[in-house]
């Protein structure tokens, strides 16, 4: 365990900038009603679609919001990042846009399709002898020898405030919205989500969702401080994170409500469900939300969004 010891400079002005910043280059996602959701949960549903997003996820608003903050020397030196699969693909597409040379480390365990869409954009990816625990040093290490910039996944002011811009539009278009559930892997998308929609309207309770095999989050939440786990074992891949990064550990203490986690079965019943029933490609890191919803681990005070995180899915996982 670690205390964190960082106090992030991060405000609703800066999500504010990142949403014009990002306006000629991403979807506005909507946010879809569902009556069998609803009934199912006993309370009105929106789901907010990011798995409609460029890229398949949400992880695409912060990558460019960093990218489009670099100088032109850092973009001819190009950037590196880590990622699992969604970031993998944000920054990849971000810097095809922006004509900036990409290197991406994932490990060597990544869903295979991620890999793919991470090639298909034009950048080179490392996974060589990579790990989830050793990516971050891999990547690191060829941004110090290249001279490159690191765009990394989430604990970063720049990524937050572009994961923001999906709490922002939720409240902007939905005003009757009284809680938001949001999933949580390093806690990007949380953090961010989190210090637009209580910026705006404080009454909004948020709350975070984790597979239960790599809860570090909630344990986090827990004890007040940030815990580091194994690499969890979790069909949420999106979600196979370590530890919470120090600047969304500091957010996230401070405007979320709590911090819950359900288990891959259930994850998967409910990511199954989602689909048949609203015909949207779900992955199962994005119905974490949902899935905690129905399992009664989240207990709305009214009208609920829903952020479904990603749609790249492991089709195996169907089978």
């Amino acid at each position: 365990m670690s205390s964190p010891n960082i106090q992030t400079g991060i405000d609703l002005a800066d999500i504010r900038a990142a949403a014009e910043r990002l306006r000629p280059w991403i979807h506005p996602t909507p946010l879809l009603p569902s009556r069998s959701l609803s009934l199912r949960a006993g309370v009105e549903v929106r789901l907010k679609c990011e798995n409609l997003q460029r890229a398949g996820s949400f992880k695409i608003r912060g990558a460019l919001n960093a990218l489009l903050q670099l100088d032109d020397d850092q973009r001819r030196r190009g950037v590196v990042a880590f990622s699992s699969g969604n970031h993998a693909q944000g920054v990849a597409l971000g810097a095809k846009l922006l004509g900036i040379p990409a290197t991406i480390v994932m490990p060597e365990n990544s869903v295979q399709s991620k890999v793919e869409a991470t090639r298909a954009y034009g950048a080179e990816v490392v996974q060589a002898g990579v790990t989830a625990a050793t990516r971050d040093t891999v990547a690191r290490e060829i941004a110090e020898k290249n001279g490159a910039a690191v765009i990394p996944p989430f604990d970063d002011e720049r990524i937050i405030a572009g994961a923001g811009t999906v709490g922002l539009e939720i409240v902007e278009e939905w005003p009757d919205v009284t809680t938001i559930v949001v999933p949580l892997g390093g806690g990007g998308l949380l953090s961010g989500t989190a210090l637009a929609a209580t910026s705006v309207r404080p009454e909004i309770d948020v709350y975070g969702v984790e597979p239960a095999a790599g809860n570090d989050g909630e344990q986090s939440f827990r004890s007040g401080r940030i815990v580091t786990i194994d690499p969890p074992k979790t069909i949420a891949d999106g979600a196979r994170t370590l530890a919470i990064g120090q600047h969304n550990f500091a957010i996230i203490r401070e405007r979320v409500r709590d911090v819950v986690s359900v288990d891959d079965e259930l994850l998967l019943e409910t990511a199954k469900w989602a689909m048949y029933r609203t015909k949207l490609l779900i992955e199962p890191t994005g119905a974490l939300g949902l899935a905690a919803l129905f399992a009664g681990k989240v207990k709305p005070r009214g009208a609920v969004a829903v952020v479904v995180s990603g749609g790249n899915l492991d089709f195996s996982l169907l089978a």
